[in-house]
């Protein structure tokens, strides 16, 4: 058994619409398809998928987190401040470039990072340590 890659991640959701909105009029993502119990993201590579959460409670934090690279932060971050979007951590100078945490309507942790030097192999995309 081998495994190539990352095909999906796919987070369950509490309210489809509410959620949809978010990625795709907030975040601004492609969506790739859409059906009543399932939207993708992206055309290509790894998608970001949505499913309904048979349980409707709120998963907040719940260990879940996307990462997304930008290419820059600081207007990325006055547009979704601007669209009233939660951040777990704000905009902050790293020693890879610059990162933030946002959070979705169920809870889910976005990473947002603008990477500044050829780091590829062995970025944290969480940088949880030292958010505020």
């Amino acid at each position: 058994m081998t495994f190539k890659r990352v095909g999906a991640i796919i987070l369950l959701v509490s309210d489809m619409d509410k959620s949809i909105k978010f990625y795709r009029d907030v975040l601004e993502l492609p969506i790739k398809n859409t059906s009543p119990e399932w939207v993708e993201f992206f055309s290509s590579g790894t998608v970001l998928a949505l499913h309904p959460s048979k349980n409707k409670v709120r998963t907040k934090n719940s260990g879940v987190l996307v990462g997304f690279m930008v290419s820059n932060l600081e207007s990325v971050a006055n547009k979704l401040k601007e669209k009233n979007v939660e951040f777990f951590k704000e905009p902050k100078e790293e020693s890879f470039g610059k990162h933030a945490i946002i959070v979705d309507p169920d809870g889910h942790l976005i990473s947002i990072a603008e990477i500044s030097s050829k780091i590829s192999e062995g970025f944290d995309l969480i940088g949880l340590i030292g958010a505020e």
